[in-house]
């Protein structure tokens, strides 16, 4: 089936793999525009880009995929099918009534609708998260499906480590359905079939304000999820009295008694007090530095005073 591809993500460029070592490839990839990156603030295309670049698929980078001339753009490739997966831009008329959509969603729908569904997933402590295959509409991700597949979060992953089997999942999931739709044999089910509204949650854009680690007014759990959800990719802080915040990339919880807030050092562990248990740091990235272990941290560093 002709098909145009809109994604920009590590995520999406996987999924993109996919389709292009199926009888599925696109014809046409849209994505996002090479944005500023880094110290130097060099222009960089994303991920999608860079892939489609190196094997030869005609790009198309619009600011914006909805403005007339853009659209047209897609209009003009005469797609059977519009597959879209991390576009991070919403699609709107008249592509939406292009042609049939097969959009890749790293959630169990309708759970987690929105931007960041796996972190929100693993931030609400979820045994389960997955991939989820969906018309576009124009309400938010709450198009039909025409498939699910579940993925075990077990106790100590993180963003990292889910991400890349959700998008591989989610590759083989969507060359599978456009399969389907080629042999006339899809089967498309609203997402409330068999559940009610208060199934429906929204997964929100992370913000500064959610990488903060507050362990004056959060369990030690809490924040083991937060770090959990926000590694590697995003990073979640504790703001500090020095001015410079100290990114925490791994942790875990313990039973020690400690005052929230307060910051232990012993024997090169690093301990910070909640309102319930303890976390214990077991990696870290000062500011303007590298990632590294608690240890080393410590013999250059003393036990970090905590705001918040």
């Amino acid at each position: 089936m002709r098909n145009v591809y809109l994604g920009t993500s590590d995520f999406a460029a996987t999924v993109l793999e996919k389709l292009l070592e199926s009888p599925h490839a696109p014809s046409l990839v849209v994505t996002r525009p090479a944005r500023p990156k880094g110290r130097g603030k060099k222009l960089q295309d994303p991920p999608v880009a860079v892939l489609a670049n190196e094997r030869g698929i005609p790009l198309f980078q619009p600011e914006s995929v909805n403005d007339p001339e853009s659209a047209q753009r897609v209009i003009d490739e005469k797609p059977g099918a519009i597959t879209v997966c991390a576009f991070g831009a919403i699609v709107k008329e008249p592509l939406l009534s292009l042609a049939p959509s097969f959009n890749v969603h790293p959630s169990l729908l309708p759970r987690w609708r929105g931007a960041a569904p796996v972190e929100r997933a693993i931030q609400a402590g979820d045994h389960f998260t997955g991939v989820t295959i969906m018309r576009l509409v124009e309400e938010l991700d709450a198009g039909p499906m025409c498939a699910q597949e579940r993925f075990v979060i077990r106790e100590n992953d993180n963003y990292g480590l889910i991400a890349p089997h959700l998008a591989e999942i989610g590759g083989r999931m969507l060359v599978s359905a456009l399969s389907l739709a080629d042999s006339g044999l899809d089967e498309w089910t609203d997402q409330l079939d068999g559940h009610d509204e208060r199934s429906i949650t929204y997964a929100e854009k992370i913000l500064r304000e959610d990488r903060l680690l507050r362990p004056r007014s959060s369990t030690a759990t809490d924040l083991d999820r937060t770090i959990r959800a926000l590694t590697p990719h995003i990073g979640a802080i504790f703001e500090t009295a020095s001015g410079e915040p100290l990114r925490v990339e791994e942790a875990r919880v313990t039973d020690r008694t400690l005052e929230p807030g307060t910051a232990a050092a012993e024997d090169g562990r690093l301990f910070i007090g909640t309102i319930d248990m303890t976390l214990e740091l077991l990696r870290v990235r000062p500011a303007g530095g590298k990632s590294m272990d608690v240890e080393s941290f410590l013999r250059g560093n003393d036990a970090p005073q905590i705001l918040g």
